[in-house]
């Protein structure tokens, strides 16, 4: 048996897929759960160390027989994470994570030191965020300067788990084009921006190479094929944020198609042939992790708030469909903005969660948690209309991610975007992805013409079965939900823009 290993670094956990590409199917999968340290400041974190403790834990549920079958790996990871190490490639400071808040302040300076928001857009192609990379490295400046200054190298979680993995620390221009760093047009690391985060230190230097999509960065040392029970040797394709990944495992390497991801952040994207940059910053102007671009939306709330309100609501995942289909479509007016981590689409990174018309006939917990997966799919919904307005035009929706498992969440996609939605056999996302990859770089070693499209037409199968089309005669009453969606935004925006802390 040949398998790929394609290792998921997400938020809430880390995920291993070994697949057998002969025989085409997953022979083995297993999880590990990671926490996260937050507090009212807007903080999210982890220990990188945390990520090698559940990347042993997953790779020991699985049998010494299947570890021993991987003949390449990539790693899909959690975008935007800043990772500093030292020079003797220990981690300094625990991991700013991409749904971190607290570093708004500094976004806003390196925006003004660049001009403002369309300067930044015009020389990199992207705003500056407060979950980008580019804050979090001020930041670091600000808070811990002796760290800072002994920082010999920057590097996203995924290159991170590369770097253990191969002693080689390198980034692709997937991943990198979210630190808000790299010029996404031109795919080389924008001198302006590094000059914005620190104008007296030439950041450049502690930036990683750049390396090809399809080209393997190193192999498995003997030293990490000893602590985590792989083979020594074994040759570690580029992997790439979870999104890219994403993008691969369900097929989204040529135009038409988008992807949604129903995770602990929401997401829609496409892939495109040419640099597809918004002048407005509502749509990410990101680089594929296959040689393209990938235009997405993400919102940091989507099954993380259907997680938070089945709590209080003591709705399990057994009666979360039954709890939604006894409730009609808008809630009977209902509106719940599931901000609860402050927002990146709307960009309200102090907000936080509001429900807004309550009223006697619809104050009940299946109208309370139809309404928070509403609310997240509408998020979604304004990506579908920027994107189309960017001439990004499909036909369907590929559904990935934790909450494309419900049947009633799928079908209340397809009836506020109003197109169809597929479901796939493979729903490992992310981690089937970057197994993917590490199969289309393995297969280029003897076949230099060999395309990702290729690999993915070949081994991506659908799942008819777990269809949906737009229901009809929802339309007027979404129509009307999605407008009220758009004007509780607009209402409560003016709470969060504020210079304090989240309230």
């Amino acid at each position: 048996m040949d398998t790929t290993l394609g290792i998921d670094l997400g938020t809430q956990s880390l995920k291993v897929v070994f697949y057998d590409y002969n025989a085409r199917e997953v022979v083995a999968s297993a999880s590990a759960p990671l926490d996260v340290m937050r507090d009212a400041s807007g903080r999210a974190e982890q220990e990188a160390s945390w990520w090698l403790v559940a990347l042993k834990q997953a790779l020991q549920q699985v049998s010494k027989s299947i570890r021993m079958s991987v003949r390449s790996v990539a790693v899909s990871g959690q975008q935007h994470g800043f990772v500093p190490l030292d020079s003797n490639g220990e981690v300094l400071h625990s991991v700013k994570l991409w749904c971190d808040t607290s570093t708004q302040q500094e976004a806003d300076e390196i925006m003004e030191a660049c001009g403002g928001p369309a300067s930044c857009i015009e020389l990199a192609g992207n705003p500056v965020l407060t979950g980008y990379t580019a804050p979090k490295i001020r930041w670091l400046r600000k808070q811990h300067p002796s760290k800072y200054q002994a920082m010999a190298k920057v590097l996203l979680p995924h290159d991170y788990l590369n770097f253990v993995m191969t002693g080689r620390a390198t980034m692709e221009c997937g991943d990198a084009s979210g630190t808000a760093l790299l010029d996404v047009r031109t795919r080389r690391w924008s001198p302006e921006l590094l000059r914005a985060v620190d104008p007296s230190r030439d950041l450049l230097n502690c930036l990683p190479e750049l390396v090809a999509a399809d080209e393997f960065i190193g192999h498995t040392t003997a030293q990490f094929a000893t602590d985590f029970g792989l083979p020594a040797g074994i040759p570690v394709a580029p992997g790439g944020g979870d999104n890219m990944m994403a993008a691969i495992g369900t097929g989204n390497v040529v135009p038409g198609q988008l992807t949604m991801s129903l995770g602990t952040s929401g997401t829609l994207f496409a892939y495109a042939d040419r640099p597809i940059v918004d002048p407005k910053g509502n749509i990410a102007a990101f680089c594929s992790s296959t040689g393209g671009w990938l235009p997405l939306l993400c919102t940091m709330n989507c099954t993380l708030a259907t997680e938070l309100m089945k709590q209080p609501l003591a709705i399990d995942n057994e009666g979360f469909d039954a709890a939604i289909d006894a409730v009609p479509a808008a809630c009977d007016g209902l509106i719940v903005l599931p901000f609860f981590t402050g927002e990146r689409t709307p960009n309200l990174p102090r907000a936080t969660a509001s429900v807004l018309g309550l009223t006697p006939e619809n104050c009940t917990k299946g109208h309370l948690l139809r309404a928070t997966v509403e609310g997240a799919t509408y998020g979604l919904r304004f990506g579908l209309d920027e994107l189309q307005g960017l001439g990004i035009e499909a036909t369907e929706i590929v559904l990935t991610g934790g909450g494309a498992n419900s049947r009633a969440w799928r079908q209340i996609v397809a009836d506020i975007c109003g197109l169809p939605v597929i479901r796939l056999a493979q729903d490992e996302g992310a981690s089937f992805g970057a197994a993917l990859q590490a199969l289309w770089v393995l297969e280029r070693q003897s076949d230099s013409e060999r395309r990702i499209g290729d690999v993915t037409r070949e081994h991506i199968v659908r799942r008819p079965d777990l269809a949906c089309t737009p229901d009809e005669t929802k339309s007027d009453r979404y129509a009307d939900g999605y407008a009220a969606y758009g004007r509780a935004v607009a209402s409560v925006a003016p709470l969060f823009k504020t210079n304090g802390a989240r309230s």
